[in-house]
């Protein structure tokens, strides 16, 4: 008789989708819209806004100041940039990756960190200005 899964001793569910993990991620970050982005960056100048999208996505326009930071080297690239202490807002195109990231970003020690909902969308309709 076999021993147990790894995913049983993980406790991993299996057959999970994206829209799964994005859904579940969002239960446990906080989210922010452009306007409360905008009013956060304004309250707390040293706030940090990472641009989770790649590179090509990115070099369409992004929020002035972010730091673009693909998703795909965000946790092995966020400790040389940006330290714990300090408040990290995360986007995308809309809201999904960010929320991801911002999840990950939690579980690293991260404290004040949140997903700009709508993403750079959002960002756009709520007419926030693009550099890039």
């Amino acid at each position: 008789m076999p021993g147990p899964s790894a995913r049983s001793i993980f406790g991993i569910t299996p057959n999970k989708t994206y829209q799964d993990l994005v859904r579940e991620s969002k239960t446990r970050i906080k989210e922010v819209s452009a306007q409360d982005a905008t009013q956060l960056l304004q309250e707390r100048p040293d706030a940090v806004i990472i641009d989770c999208r790649e590179p090509n996505e990115s070099a369409l326009g992004r929020i002035p100041g972010a730091v673009v930071m693909p998703r795909g080297v965000l946790e092995q690239s966020i400790e040389r940039s940006v330290p714990r202490d300090r408040t990290v807002i995360v986007y995308c195109a809309s809201g999904n990756r960010s929320a991801l990231a911002a999840d990950v970003l939690m579980q690293m020690g991260y404290a004040d960190v949140a997903s700009m909902a709508g993403g750079i969308r959002g960002w756009v309709d709520a007419g926030g200005e693009l550099e890039g």
